[in-house]
C-alpha cells in the first residue's frame, strides 16, 4: 500500500503537465478585469489567484477539493462513538483531493502522533512572555521560533532541485500542524490556568487530543473537530490564507508563513468576529435582563438596531449568499447539545427574526448567519470563556488549508507573486480626470 507522501508524490507528477500548459499556451487568455473600484477597494473579488484546495461557491459555501461541508462531514470517517470526522482525515483530503479510506487514515493518524513533540525551548519561549500578553501574539511567536526546525531550509541550502521543494515543505507542514493543538494548549494554560498544564495523550486523535489538553470531556472532542475542520480552509483571498501563500511565495519555509499567517488572522476585521458577535449578545441579554425575548420584542430590538445606524454581528458575508454551511453545522450540533443554553436560545432567535428583517429593509446582500454568529457561543457554553483565545482556535484550524496549499504551491512552482503599484495621479489619467478638475 502507498504512504501518504508516495500518494502526493504521483498526484503532483500527473498535474504539473496541467499548470505547465495553461502557462505556455494560454497565458495570455484574460479572465477579470481590474477596475479602479478594485484597485482602490483591497482588490475584492478580483479573480488573480489559483488553489485547488478550496472554493466559496456563493450558493452552496465552502467547497474542500469540489466536496461540500456537509459532504465532507458525511464521508470522511470518524472516531469510533464521534459525531465529528477526524482531523487529520480532512488534511488527507485537502493535500491529496481524496477521501482516505480506513488503511490510508490510519498512516495519517500515525504520521501525526509521531510528529507531535514539542521542543523544549518551545515551552520557554511561551513562558517568557508578560502574563497579559496577547495569546495570538505568543502563537505566532511560538510558531516563527520553530523555524530551526525547519527541513525545508536545510535541503534549499543543499541545493535541492525546484521540482522537490514540495517534499520538504511536506515535512515542515506535518511538523508543525501536529504541535499546533499542544502550542494552543499550552499558551492557555499559560495565561488561563495558572500554568498548569495537562500532558499529551498520544494515544488520542488530532481534535479529542486538545479537547483533553484543555481539560475538557465529551462532548468537546466533537466541538474541536468541527471547529479545526469548519475554520481550515477558505480560498486563498481571505487576509490569513492570502498572507500565508504570499509569504510562501517568496520561498521562506512554513513556520515563516504561518506566524505571518497567525497574525494577519488577529485583525479585528478578520479573525476577531465570533468574539464580536459573543461580546454583541452578552450586552444583549443584559439589556433584556437575562429573560428570553419572545419574537416581536427581538424583531422590535433588531429594527431599533438597524434604524438607529448599526449593523447587526454574525449576518451578512462578503461572497456567499445564503445561509453559511459552517453556521449550518454548528447550529446543528447546538440543537441537539445547546437546546437550553440561554446564549443558544438568544442566537435562534436571532435566526428565525433577523433574515426577513434583511430582507425587508433591502441593504443587505446577504441576510443569513455566517460562521461567526455561532462559533464563540459553542466555545463559551464549554467553559472556553476567554475571548482573545478564540483567534487561536482559528489559527490551529486555518494552518490545515494554508499548509495544503504551501505544498502544492511548491510542487507546481508557483512564482514570486510581484503585483504592480500605479499612483493617484496615474489612477485619475485612466479615469480621465483632468488636472483643472481635481
Amino acid at each position: 500500500m502507498k504512504t501518504f507522501k508516495e500518494t502526493l508524490a504521483e498526484k503532483i507528477e500527473a498535474w504539473r503537465p496541467r499548470t505547465e500548459r495553461l502557462i505556455k499556451e494560454y497565458g495570455d487568455v484574460e479572465v477579470d478585469k481590474v477596475t479602479i473600484g478594485k484597485i482602490l477597494g483591497g482588490m475584492r473579488g478580483l479573480k488573480c489567484l489559483a488553489t485547488d484546495i478550496s472554493y466559496l461557491d456563493p450558493n452552496e459555501g465552502i467547497r474542500y477539493r469540489g466536496y461540500t461541508l456537509q459532504e465532507v462531514f458525511k464521508k470522511l470517517p470518524k472516531p469510533p462513538g464521534s459525531e465529528m470526522p477526524y482531523v487529520e482525515g480532512v488534511f488527507y483530503l485537502l493535500v491529496t483531493g481524496e477521501m482516505p479510506n480506513e488503511k490510508e487514515l490510519e498512516h495519517v493518524l500515525d504520521e501525526f502522533s509521531k510528529r507531535r513533540i514539542l521542543p523544549r525551548y518551545v515551552y520557554e519561549v511561551i513562558d517568557s512572555f508578560p502574563c497579559c500578553s496577547h495569546p495570538m501574539s505568543i502563537f505566532s511567536t511560538a510558531i516563527l521560533t520553530m523555524g530551526r526546525e525547519s527541513f525545508f531550509v536545510k535541503k534549499y541550502h543543499a541545493g535541492v532541485s525546484k521540482k522537490d521543494y514540495w517534499e520538504s515543505t511536506y515535512e515542515d507542514a506535518l511538523n508543525l500542524l501536529a504541535k499546533l493543538p499542544e502550542i494552543g494548549a499550552y499558551i492557555y494554560a499559560k495565561l488561563y490556568r495558572d500554568g498548569k498544564r495537562i500532558h499529551s495523550n498520544p494515544d488520542l486523535d488530532f481534535g479529542a487530543n486538545f479537547a483533553h489538553m484543555m481539560g475538557k470531556e465529551k462532548p468537546y472532542d466533537d466541538v474541536s473537530r468541527m471547529h479545526f475542520i469548519i475554520h481550515s480552509d477558505h480560498e486563498s483571498g481571505n487576509v490569513s490564507a492570502h498572507t500565508g501563500h504570499l509569504v510562501g511565495s517568496s520561498l521562506s519555509d512554513v513556520y515563516l508563513s504561518i506566524a505571518s499567517m497567525v497574525n494577519g488572522l488577529a485583525g479585528p476585521l478578520h479573525g476577531l468576529a465570533n468574539q464580536e458577535v459573543l461580546r454583541w449578545l452578552q450586552q444583549l441579554m443584559d439589556r433584556m435582563g437575562g429573560k428570553i425575548p419572545n419574537e416581536e420584542e427581538m424583531k422590535q430590538f433588531v429594527w431599533d438596531t438597524l434604524n438607529s445606524g448599526q449593523v447587526i454581528p454574525g449576518y451578512g458575508h462578503a461572497v456567499l449568499r445564503k445561509t453559511d454551511p459552517r453556521y449550518a453545522l454548528q447550529r446543528e450540533f447546538s440543537l441537539k447539545h445547546l437546546k437550553e443554553d440561554p446564549l443558544f436560545k438568544y442566537v435562534d432567535m436571532l435566526y428565525k427574526v433577523v433574515p426577513p428583517i434583511l430582507k425587508e429593509q433591502g441593504k443587505a446582500k446577504n441576510p443569513w448567519p455566517n460562521v461567526d454568529a455561532q462559533s464563540g457561543i459553542i466555545q463559551w457554553h464549554y467553559g472556553i470563556t476567554e475571548y482573545d483565545f478564540y483567534t487561536v482556535l482559528f489559527g490551529i484550524g486555518r494552518a490545515i488549508g494554508i499548509t495544503a496549499n504551501l505544498i502544492w504551491d511548491r510542487a507546481l512552482g508557483y512564482p514570486l507573486e510581484r503585483p504592480k503599484s500605479l499612483t493617484t495621479e496615474m489612477l485619475e489619467e485612466i479615469a480621465g480626470i483632468k488636472k483643472s478638475d481635481k
